[in-house]
């Protein structure tokens, strides 16, 4: 990242040194200038637009030109703090030095800027600003999801091991089918952890797909038939009321335009993970309703709720509020970011309200399809 920083600099630096020089020798300025195929490019207008803040500074160090990027920042804390740096490193520019500084700036918002300064021939200096808080977040989350994806799979894989060294040894039959039993349990929990991988993988590419109209009642039969044989072992009854409205008819026959096995997915897990975090007897509701151009899916369950510090954070990946538990039921941590990215792939949203010891509803909000009648009329998605 710093050599692309280096390059892009100095590539901004020749444009302003430049455009500066053909000023001071009085040649004619390039928005003046034209080509055979069109008026050439405009040197300001690449300044103007890029999006790294620049600062020019004159020989005794006064400040002669600010591009919209460095401007931006003027007046706010994080500018005060940049325009302190930007002067530290004009002054040593003018001295000869070169240097760069990278700022943590802890907000709030948190930005990371890097700050580096050049002398130009012609005795001024410049200062380039680079707000990297993006590309360092980024970074951090492949470290993080690398680090993540390691530790996920070395736990059945270490035991995988384990297991299989007691089987060397082993020459009692129940001992025997003891260890198998756990050796496959271990082999499914990392199978799903890759399954649930590729599956965010797929969903993070952005590949376009071609959705179809589909009712939200067949997305949440979908659901719900890929969690009841968990919900059996649990002793959890699922319930799926057409919708918490009057006209449960209509909630049958909601449309939106989506992919029907990726929402079934999205609404399988949140189901899933309800029965997962109830206790034997308890209910999970799985309703279907609409109002004003959207339709809800909204799943309600009657289990030890989140905490409140949590809720911001259970969509991310690999995050477990009782990691303890997580293990106990198997998840994988996963299950609910993929939930938010079919949100997102379908322009709907996920939301979750929760009171500890009381329960969890999820609701998934999609945009309803748009139905052409037979009269050529369209109507909101009710087929």
């Amino acid at each position: 990242m710093t050599v692309l920083l280096v390059v892009a600099g100095a590539g901004v630096a020749f444009v302003i040194g430049w455009l500066l020089g053909r000023r001071s020798t009085g040649l004619p300025h390039p928005d003046t200038a034209t080509r055979d195929d069109g008026p050439a490019l405009a040197n300001e207008d690449v300044l103007e637009l890029h999006a790294t803040g620049v600062v020019v500074a004159s020989a005794s160090g006064a400040i002669e030109y600010r591009n919209p990027a460095a401007e931006a920042l003027a007046g706010t804390h994080v500018g005060v703090l940049i325009d302190e740096a930007i002067s530290r490193h004009i002054e040593l520019a003018l001295a000869g030095e070169a240097s760069e500084e990278v700022l943590d700036l802890f907000g709030p918002p948190k930005r990371v800027a890097v700050v580096r300064a050049r002398r130009l021939a012609s005795g001024r200096a410049v200062a380039f600003v680079d707000d990297v808080t993006d590309r360092r977040r980024a970074d951090q989350m492949r470290t993080d999801f690398v680090a993540n994806v390691s530790h996920e799979l070395r736990t059945p894989i270490g035991a995988l091991m384990v297991l299989a060294e007691t089987l060397v040894d082993a020459d009692d039959p129940e001992v025997v089918q003891r260890v198998v039993g756990r050796m496959q349990g271990e082999a499914e929990r990392a199978s799903r952890t890759i399954d649930d991988l590729l599956e965010l993988s797929h969903l993070e590419s952005g590949v376009e797909r071609e959705f179809a109209p589909v009712r939200l009642a067949d997305v949440v039969r979908d659901a719900v038939g890929r969690a009841s044989e968990l919900a059996a072992r649990h002793s959890i009854t699922i319930s799926t009321l057409d919708t918490v409205e009057a006209d449960g008819p209509r909630a049958e026959r909601l449309l939106v335009d989506g992919d029907r096995p990726q929402l079934a997915s999205a609404i399988g897990n949140v189901v899933e993970n309800a029965v997962k975090y109830s206790d034997p007897g308890d209910s999970v509701q799985v309703r279907v309703r609409g109002d004003d151009g959207w339709g809800e899916i909204v799943v309600i369950d009657e289990g030890a709720g989140i905490p409140r510090g949590d809720l911001d954070r259970i969509f991310e990946r690999f995050y477990r509020v009782d990691r303890a538990r997580s293990r106990d039921t198997g998840g994988t941590g996963l299950g609910l970011s993929i939930v938010r990215h079919v949100a997102e792939n379908h322009a709907g949203t996920i939301s979750v309200d929760s009171v500890e010891g009381e329960g969890t509803t999820f609701v998934l909000r999609l945009p309803l399809a748009r139905v052409v009648g037979e009269d050529g009329r369209a109507s909101e998605g009710v087929a």
